[in-house]
């Protein structure tokens, strides 16, 4: 018997390589486009009434997703064994709704095309924390660590020269730039420290369906504090005002979208690790990109240089994620991680060997169980929202490129196709 693990032991680990880096891809193109919803900040709701929203579409797409996906049975009883690890899910979700917001401070002080390559370098922060808590990689070779160092740091700098390629159509306001820029910064260290319970969850052996289910327990409660606190309480217009219901809408699409794209971030941490699965998951800058210049027009008064930067830029990023993605654990850093994995299990009495088979996705195939009724009413809930608010939907009033709209779309999702099916097939999305 251990003889034949021994053997398999080589095959999985480069197909759970491959499965983490598909998905840490598809959780680019993904959260990319979900921040085309951010630019209705101009239309007068305020960066907390926009976040709660959004907020709130996360809200109903993290319960509706899992449930579709494993039932809520599934995900009690994976939450009721990992008990130690829900305050910690909550607490990320907190952090995450903090750091939102300021990217909406930070669009609308500096413009999107400055705050996003500002916030994306919560990649290295995320890099530094994997190193100094879980051992990634500790005992890497010479050559892995420049591939995902430099990878990492080719991608922070090609989202840096994407986002000057629009700085001169991101309606920057100089009088607040530096309060924009000091959000970005912000949200970056937030996002690169939120990551920490992300893998120690993982590392503990809890699916990520499960994890996401109490994470937005912790971002709707702190947004909602946000708002009762700081944007005008209970007479905040966002509880009030008829005016914008049209946009709720959108709003809720853009969180929902946010979920799809955070779901394959969340199994790209856990198969590959934070070092590499949030550069990734960072090349969001190039499809929020495609989304401005080829939906929104960015770029259509842009120059030969900035065109240039784009080009330039764009090549770096693809470069930075082929470094990123080629770099798969030696055995010496898989033990270093495996070390880590045995203080957590120390700490938390937790059974090693089924830890180890959930971490890399081989976990025992659940008992089938009929889905409770609970399930179906969830899952009608969720459509019924949406139903609900999109019968109020009206396009914005921004100009909008719906030939490009369709093709991104299809990308999408193309995108999420391809990584669903990878994770079902190998993992059954555990």
């Amino acid at each position: 018997m251990s003889s034949t693990a021994r053997t398999n032991t080589p095959a999985v680990i480069p197909s759970i390589h491959g499965i983490g880096v598909v998905c840490g891809l598809a959780a680019g193109v993904w959260l990319g486009a979900a921040e085309a919803p951010t630019k209705l900040v101009n239309s007068g709701l305020s960066p907390y009434a926009i976040s709660l929203c959004m907020v709130a579409g996360v809200f109903t797409a993290r319960w509706t997703i899992p449930t579709l996906l494993k039932g809520t049975r599934q995900v009690l009883a994976d939450l009721s064994e990992h008990r130690h690890l829900i305050p910690i899910a909550i607490l990320a979700g907190m952090l995450w709704a903090v750091a939102n917001t300021l990217t909406v401070f930070a669009i609308r002080d500096v413009g999107l095309a400055i705050a996003f390559p500002l916030w994306n370098t919560n990649s290295l922060v995320g890099i530094l924390w994997g190193r100094l808590l879980f051992g990634e990689l500790k005992g890497a070779s010479l050559t892995n660590i420049a591939k995902v160092v430099l990878g990492a740091l080719a991608i922070v700098i090609a989202a840096i020269m994407l986002g000057f390629s629009t700085i001169h159509a991101s309606g920057t306001h100089a009088d607040r730039a530096f309060g924009g820029i000091l959000a970005a910064i912000g949200a970056s260290l937030l996002w690169g420290t939120m990551y920490i319970p992300y893998r120690k969850a993982y590392i503990s052996g809890l699916n990520p369906l499960s994890f996401v289910t109490v994470f937005t327990v912790g971002e709707l409660g702190t947004m909602v504090a946000l708002v009762l606190a700081l944007d005008g309480g209970t007479k905040a217009a966002v509880f009030h005002s008829g005016e914008t219901k049209h946009l709720l809408f959108w709003l809720f699409l853009g969180g929902f979208v946010w979920v799809i794209g955070d779901l394959f971030q969340q199994f790209a941490t856990k198969y590959l690790g934070i070092g590499r699965g949030i550069p990734l998951s960072n090349t969001n800058q190039m499809w929020g990109l495609a989304w401005g210049a080829l939906v929104f027009g960015e770029l259509a008064h842009a120059d030969a240089n900035h065109r240039l930067l784009v080009i330039a830029g764009s090549l770096v990023m693809i470069c930075g994620a082929l470094a990123v993605t080629t770099a798969v654990a030696t055995e010496k850093e898989r033990g270093s991680m495996r070390e880590a994995l045995v203080r957590e299990c120390a700490r938390y009495d937790l059974d090693y060997d089924r830890v180890v088979q959930a971490s890399s996705g081989q976990s025992p195939a659940p008992t089938a169980e009929r889905r409770a009724w609970w399930d179906y009413a969830i899952l009608a809930c969720g459509i019924g929202v949406f139903v609900w608010l999109g019968v109020d939907a009206q396009v914005p009033q921004l100009a909008m490129n719906f030939g490009w709209v369709g093709a991104l779309a299809a990308i999408l999702l193309a995108s999420a196709g391809a990584g669903a099916w990878l994770l079902w097939k190998a993992t059954k999305f555990s």
